[in-house]
């Protein structure tokens, strides 16, 4: 079949598609960070858990007597324990 032609004063106009991007319309200075699995909430903050404050005293149980003493904790790695209930001394390394 053939194509019909149209009347010599009415012809179509031809559309005029546009093929611009859209990027004109984006903004240039773009704040977007990629942030993956944490959620970054203004205020909250992820810190260490504090440690419990180690005790100033230890015990320790004389050897011969078995008196449980409440001593204050050495600072020295070699140090002497007198019992005050048997006057034993325990001596450690």
């Amino acid at each position: 079949m053939a194509k019909k032609k149209s009347p010599p004063g009415k012809r179509r106009k031809k559309r005029k598609i546009r093929l611009s991007l859209k990027s004109s319309k984006i903004k240039k200075a773009d704040s977007y960070t990629d942030q993956v699995g944490w959620s970054t909430a203004v205020g909250t903050k992820l810190t260490e858990p504090k440690k419990a404050k180690e005790p100033d005293t230890i015990r320790h149980q004389c050897t011969l007597c078995g008196a449980i003493m409440k001593v204050p904790k050495p600072k020295k790695s070699r140090y002497t324990i007198t019992c005050p209930t048997c006057d034993h001394q325990d001596s450690f390394n």
